[in-house]
């Protein structure tokens, strides 16, 4: 059973609108998916920078032709406009202001949702709990630019493309994903005591996520085995395809 958290400090998200002439090539020269075989369901996707490192964590999908839907944590919203009114400067595209969008859990998978019935503290909650449970992590303004998306199992979600070609930071990516592997990586993990945030460093173990229970809390965290092994943290079992090796198969 889970405690139910001051609602100033549950995650909220925005949505912005991608859409024009230039909108998928634009996107395709930015998002570790591929824009091309996108749908209508969200797919979990990130904007790295230059480092390799994950920047912006969202989810899209095409609503249309030349139309897509963006989901964002909130604090990142800002910077996340600037970045494509940056970047695509002399691309053909619009993007909408950011407008309110309320995470939920739809057919017991994490998602979200227009409908002011999600808006609330419990839909909310639920989703934490649904997603730190998938591997269903979410970036925010404190854990910009920190992770590798290997690292967080992004290419077991669909959410990279290693043949594609380029993107924002695909050089480092690509050199990582064929030529080594994260030696850190995402667990899921029960542990006790206070409630860690994101970012936090739990001695050699980095915090991505994390939700209060009855008995301490659930995190996904980025670690390497060795030091989970050392820890008082309990491992829990992420779904069978993120318990795989993050290394790139033989």
């Amino acid at each position: 059973m889970t405690q139910s958290p001051n609602p100033s400090a549950l995650p909220q998200f925005s949505q912005l609108t991608i859409q024009g002439e230039d909108a998928e090539k634009f996107l395709q020269g930015q998002l570790t998916c591929d824009v091309t075989k996108l749908g209508l369901s969200y797919q979990a996707a990130a904007i790295c920078n230059l480092k390799g490192r994950i920047e912006f964590g969202i989810w899209i999908k095409k609503q249309a032709e030349k139309h897509y839907d963006v989901v964002i944590s909130s604090d990142c919203a800002d910077a996340l406009q600037a970045h494509l009114k940056k970047f695509g400067a002399f691309s053909k595209f619009d993007t909408s202001g950011s407008i309110a969008i309320y995470p939920c859990v739809l057919a017991d998978a994490p998602t979200f949702s227009h409908k002011d019935d999600h808006n609330t503290a419990k839909d909310t909650q639920d989703w934490m709990a649904c997603s730190i449970a998938t591997g269903n992590y979410w970036i925010v303004a404190a854990t910009q630019g920190e992770f590798q998306p290997q690292e967080l199992r992004l290419h077991q979600r669909g959410g990279m493309d290693y043949d594609k070609g380029c993107y924002l930071g695909q050089e480092v990516i690509a050199r990582i994903y064929f030529k080594s592997a994260p030696k850190a990586f995402l667990h899921y993990v029960k542990g006790t005591g206070a409630l860690p945030a994101a970012g936090d460093k739990l001695d050699k173990i980095q915090v991505v996520n994390a939700i209060e229970n009855d008995n301490g809390f659930t995190a996904l965290v980025v670690a390497r085995p060795e030091h989970l092994a050392e820890s008082d943290l309990n491992i829990l079992d992420l779904p069978a395809a993120l318990q795989v090796d993050v290394a790139r198969p033989k």
